[in-house]
């Protein structure tokens, strides 16, 4: 298993317990990890675009 393929999957890991986490807090919790992981992904794009 490559350095890539594993990483990657500690990455998917960690992404997974703290959506599991924001469970058991309760839906406030699960509502602001949405939020934020939307605001995240649309901040990645931008800066993506910003030094293509």
């Amino acid at each position: 298993m490559s350095i890539n393929k594993s990483r990657g999957f500690l990455y998917k890991l960690a992404r997974f317990l703290g959506d599991f986490q924001a469970v058991r807090k309760g839906p406030k919790a699960m509502a602001k990890r949405a939020g934020r992981r939307v605001v995240g992904k649309a901040t990645g794009k931008g800066i993506g675009k910003l030094f293509k």
